[in-house]
Formats: structure tokens, sequence, C-alpha cells
């Protein structure tokens, strides 16, 4: 389970707003990675990963991505923890 935490006038970056730009995009990318890369290994689905955190301004942890990773790899669900500031 991983956790991050982000100030709460960037909460919008992580949930899926219509309004927003960026939340919606991330998930989106995670859905198809897990969709396209179960089975795959970590390394190749790692910086897939990154890109879209980037990309969405998310301020994921290399940890936080790796446990993503292994879980899209092994198909196991993805639960993480977000604290607001």
């Amino acid at each position: 389970m991983g956790e991050i935490s982000i100030e709460r006038k960037h909460l919008d970056r992580l949930l899926a707003d219509s309004a927003s730009t960026y939340g919606a995009p991330y998930q989106r990318a995670f859905a198809q990675l897990a969709e396209e890369r179960r089975g795959r290994p970590v390394a190749e689905i790692l910086p897939l990963l990154r890109r879209a955190a980037d990309e969405a301004l998310l301020g994921f942890r290399d940890a936080d991505l790796r446990e993503q990773a292994q879980a899209i790899s092994t198909g196991e669900p993805y639960v993480f923890r977000v604290t607001v500031a």
C-alpha cells in the first residue's frame, strides 16, 4: 500500500474531476497499464507510470511507483492512502 501527501490546493491533481486536467489522465493511464501490462516486468512498467505521474504533477515517491508497477505486474489490486495537508 502506498502513501502520498498532497496539499489541499492540489487535490484535483489526484481526483477524477471532470474539470481537472491532472488526476483523471493519471487514473486512465494507470488503468490502461493495468490492462495492457499485466504479467510484464516491473522494470518495463515503472518508467511508464513515472511519465504519467510527472505529466499529472503527482508527487509519487519512487517506492510508491514501484509498488504500483508491482501490483500491475502481478494483477493484484493497489490501494494507497492520501494525506491532505
